[in-house]
């Protein structure tokens, strides 16, 4: 029987957007089985009661997508006894770096210059795009480990929104999940108490201002024009789920019958 989770919603303190992808349906009537797969932000600040409720829920794997970047500034996560953490940046350490650090430190002028009418979401679309086409080998990875018996498996990026979002998607294309519930689970990622806090540095009086807020609105949402961009891309270059599964990732119908008894109910 499915191991229960002592809670699919904690309230750990120093953990953010974490959750328990059970439930989620499949196309042939089966479900995502609590206790197997999880997903938040990173795991850099947990509180010791958060590691002893991680420790719980007996994980073997943790997908850590951060790059040096994001160590540098949020610091390793924690270690948790038994687990094998697997470091995977799903962009080069240096990629992106003076863009985050204008986001941080930039004045209104340079952020309606860099983000305003239209660039944000421009940029959050192309990075979704070039995620699924550049990096099959880290996600065959994934799907891998997670077949090769590496569930229960966390799998996290800084906000648990982006990188660890679409590593989660292509997760549940290859189980069989509901487009839409996957773009619903993704959207999960929105609610308040789930949400990346936006750690600006500047000192200046806009620092925080409703426009500025605005401006770096569309870095920190989960939008769905996102998600779908990344399924668009799946069509457009290799034809389809079964066809990217299959030629992009090398996933043979083997390895996804395993995933599947792995993390399906």
């Amino acid at each position: 029987m499915t191991q229960q989770v002592p809670s699919t919603e904690p309230e750990l303190a120093g953990v953010r957007n974490f959750r328990d992808l059970g439930g989620l349906p499949t196309t042939d009537g089966r479900r995502v089985a609590f206790g197997r797969l999880f997903r938040s932000g990173h795991l850099a600040h947990a509180t010791a009661e958060d590691a002893e409720f991680l420790t719980s829920l007996n994980l073997r794997t943790v997908f850590d997508f951060r790059n040096a970047a994001d160590h540098k500034l949020e610091g390793p996560d924690v270690e948790l006894p038994g687990v094998r953490n697997v470091g995977m940046p799903l962009s080069d350490p240096a990629d992106g770096a003076e863009f985050w650090k204008m986001v941080r430190e930039g004045d209104l002028d340079q952020l309606r210059e860099l983000l305003a009418d239209g660039r944000a979401e421009a940029r959050m679309i192309a990075s979704y795009r070039a995620i699924v086409r550049g990096r099959t080998a880290e996600h065959a990875r994934v799907l891998g480990t997670l077949a090769d018996g590496g569930a229960p498996a966390l799998m996290h990026c800084s906000a648990g929104k982006d990188r660890a979002g679409l590593s989660i998607a292509v997760t549940l294309l290859a189980l069989g999940v509901e487009r839409d519930a996957i773009v619903a689970d993704y959207l999960e990622s929105n609610a308040k108490h789930r949400r990346y806090k936006v750690r600006r540095t500047a000192s200046s009086p806009d620092a925080y201002s409703a426009e500025v807020m605005e401006l770096l609105g569309p870095l920190f949402d989960a939008r769905a024009e996102y998600l779908r961009a990344a399924f668009t891309t799946i069509e457009e270059t290799w034809g389809g789920v079964d066809a990217y599964l299959g030629q992009g990732l090398g996933v043979t119908p083997e390895v996804r019958t395993r995933l599947r008894e792995h993390l399906l109910d």
